[in-house]
């Protein structure tokens, strides 16, 4: 028996439904580290992860037998031994999201996930069966406990593993960002593990964007005492080489680097321009086009696409009304101009009389309303779709959750396009994250230093410009307390009166719950955006367009 392994954990990316460019990345890795003894993939890395119902696709199961099996050849060359997540499928036609060690040319064992997580952004009592509790696979002597992802977060598979006598645990996963995980995942989930089996304990995580989910890697090792011995980086690729030991008191790794991971709010800020990146990225896109109006949302929006993207692959269009004022002309060329970037102006008036024209005679006994505000947004909607359409480049929309929470958004107007970086960013968070990046560069960024849009697009109150002399507080509650309500509403899912008892007024309270519930079908009809929190629209909270309940 074995008294020392070298593990490589290979923090990685993936492409859902990419089953071969997968393997050979899997491959290319494997060739990097030759002096390993096993080297280690994420949760589902062959097939990509979350890939919805396309497990559902017999030929996908298909497939990715094929291409385990190319793998486990692969390892016939006596080099690491590989550790594979990977849809397994029985001979009874159970799907089963597992592991495969492939050692020596064949497929040494499989081992599927026990606790299936059906909560939240995930559905997997939907596509898989849960496995028995897992054994430990033998691996040169040593007993590997192979957790995958949700399996930690509970005792049982932890400690039956331990019972059968494994060495150490390897949990592969696909863990999604959400803001403040990281310390959950390491003290209050592995930190537990580890301290209720006693054993090391090596967490892998994804990295890279998947529609909505954006995966931070930020994977590590933590001894049996509960001493962290490696930390890998967040928001990037890593292949990290551990060496682990035998000792008397079990199974250890040796120390290695500690990576420090991006405090907030630039967490949130890599999020949002790794989701945005590998969407635009993933689906071939040149870039992308979006309305600049000289507010804070559409300049965070571009700065975010900037750092995800490159200046000259962003491109900002100016689409003035009479009612946009000078400041906003100015502070969206100062932006756009700051950044690096292409910016337009396509005024909108031609469109606008056109259409007053047009629809004359039928509105004539009628007064001015909101209809006349919609039909602006709708008129730019369809101007930078032409633009996207005739381009090539991707249309963001820039509408934030406090924004897409009440439905002071216009369908078919700002809401139309194909991305929104900022879609699960509360107002306030927006305000923080714009200083923020005005102070900071982000790591990772491709953007310039320094300042990103000038003062005055944060500091000036917020309006759509629709109007005369229009603000966003003439029919909504001030930003502060706007964002208090519905963190209530939405992220807490508490009722009018659990609310009021905070010290909000109740009439106020309730007319934001009216109009949450009242905006349901337009957020069924937004483009995907960034999860950030525990309750984004979209994959989380999940409500009937058509419904009656209220709770005042």
């Amino acid at each position: 028996m074995t008294t020392r392994l070298t593990i490589a954990l290979a923090q990685t990316a993936q492409r859902v439904g990419d089953l071969a460019g997968n393997a050979d990345a899997m491959l290319a890795r494997r060739a990097a580290v030759p002096h390993a003894d096993l080297i280690v993939f994420p949760e589902m890395q062959l097939i990509g992860y979350p890939a919805e119902d396309l497990i559902e696709k017999p030929a996908l199961a298909v497939r990715a037998q094929a291409e385990l099996q190319r793998l486990a050849t692969a390892t016939a060359d006596g080099g690491p031994a590989m550790l594979v997540g990977t849809l397994h499928k029985d001979a009874a036609g159970a799907l089963y999201n597992a592991v495969a060690l492939l050692d020596g040319g064949q497929i040494i064992a499989i081992r599927t996930k026990h606790e299936l997580p059906n909560y939240g952004t995930f559905d997997e009592k939907r596509h898989f069966r849960p496995g028995p509790l897992p054994e430990p696979i033998d691996f040169r002597g040593v007993k590997i406990g192979v957790p995958i992802c949700e399996d930690v977060w509970f005792p049982a598979v932890a400690a039956h593993l331990k019972a059968k006598g494994a060495d150490l645990l390897i949990v592969p996963n696909g863990s999604p960002y959400e803001i403040d995980k990281d310390d959950y995942r390491a003290s209050k989930v592995v930190g537990a593990r580890v301290a209720e089996t006693g054993l090391a304990i090596a967490y892998l995580n994804r990295v890279g964007g998947q529609d909505e989910l954006v995966f931070d890697g930020a994977s590590f090792v933590m001894n049996g005492d509960g001493a962290m011995v490696h930390q890998l980086p967040d928001w990037e690729e890593d292949v990290r080489m551990t060496v682990w030991e035998k000792t008397a008191s079990g199974w250890h790794c040796q120390p290695g680097a500690l990576c420090a991971l991006e405090p907030a709010p630039g967490d949130t800020w890599h999020a949002m321009m790794m989701g945005l990146g590998d969407y635009v990225n993933t689906n071939r896109f040149p870039g992308v086009v979006l309305g600049m109006s000289g507010g804070i949302d559409s300049a965070i929006c571009a700065a975010i696409a900037v750092d995800a993207l490159g200046a000259e692959r962003v491109w900002c269009v100016m689409l003035p009304s009479r009612y946009t004022s000078t400041d906003s002309l100015e502070d969206a060329a100062d932006a756009a101009r700051l950044l690096g970037c292409r910016i337009d102006t396509v005024p909108i008036a031609p469109a606008v009389e056109a259409f007053g024209g047009m629809l004359g005679d039928i509105f004539a006994d009628k007064p001015v309303d909101i209809t006349e505000e919609n039909l602006q947004s709708r008129i730019r909607g369809v101007s930078l779709m032409a633009l996207s359409n005739k381009f090539g480049h991707m249309l963001m929309t820039t509408g934030n959750k406090s924004e897409m929470s009440v439905g002071y958004a216009t369908i078919y107007g700002d809401m139309a396009g194909g991305y929104n970086p900022i879609k699960d960013a509360y107002k306030m968070t927006v305000f923080a994250l714009a200083r923020w990046r005005n102070a900071n560069k982000p790591r990772l960024g491709l953007g310039p230093d320094g300042p990103v849009m000038p003062d005055r697009i944060i500091t000036k109150p917020p309006s759509a410009e629709l109007r005369p002399d229009q603000k966003d507080s003439d029919s909504l509650p001030d930003y502060p307390v706007l964002d208090a309500i519905l963190m209530g509403l939405v992220e807490e899912e508490l009722s009018v009166d659990d609310i009021a008892a905070r010290g909000f007024d109740r009439a106020e309270v309730a007319r934001i719950e009216r109009l949450l519930c009242l905006a349901e079908y337009k957020r069924r009809q937004a483009p995907p955006g960034v999860k950030l929190g525990k309750r984004n629209f979209g994959r989380d909270r999940r409500y009937p367009i058509t419904n009656a309940f209220r709770t005042a």
